[in-house]
């Protein structure tokens, strides 16, 4: 019997007795953990714009991006254009002069989950987060580091 039929032979009586478990589930893994604080929906980022560069420090892949802040609401136009995500509620707490900001964007059509987490200084900006897949059989998470400055300000309408 050739290798191949063999394994066949064994896979077969192996399942038809219910020996065998398959498990090709990874355990979750958590989003960001955006620390905690007095967050509030204030609006006070509307009408901002901020470009922003960094990279998944696990891999090296390379972000460029531009976060938008519009009546109260929070959008990636990469997330925008790969998914669909449309605006998303952001959340502001002031600390020493430093605007910190969160948001948490839901794909509508695929499991794709982007926590962000970031800090504003005048009109620069650092940015954490993670992007999170989850899949019956897997869950993939990217890390996000990333700086950028003010771009464009136009008039808030929120």
């Amino acid at each position: 019997m050739t290798q191949i039929l063999q394994i066949a032979a064994i896979a077969a009586a192996t399942l038809g007795t219910g020996a065998a478990t398959l498990n090709v589930m990874n355990e979750d893994v958590p989003d960001f953990a955006v620390p905690e604080g007095a967050w509030a929906a204030t609006g006070a980022l509307d009408g901002k714009t901020f470009r922003i560069y960094g990279e998944d420090p696990g891999s090296g892949a390379v972000l460029e991006d531009d976060i938008v802040f519009r009546d109260g609401t929070f959008q990636s136009t990469d997330c925008e254009n790969y998914c669909n995500f449309g605006w998303s509620g952001y959340q502001t707490k002031t600390i020493d002069g430093v605007i910190h900001f969160t948001s948490t964007a839901i794909c509508p059509d695929a499991p794709h989950t982007v926590v962000w987490y970031g800090r504003i200084t005048g009109d620069d900006v650092v940015i954490d987060g993670t992007w999170t897949t989850r899949r019956w059989y897997w869950t993939n998470q990217i890390e996000v580091q990333a700086t950028g400055a003010l771009s464009r300000v136009t008039e808030a309408t929120g």
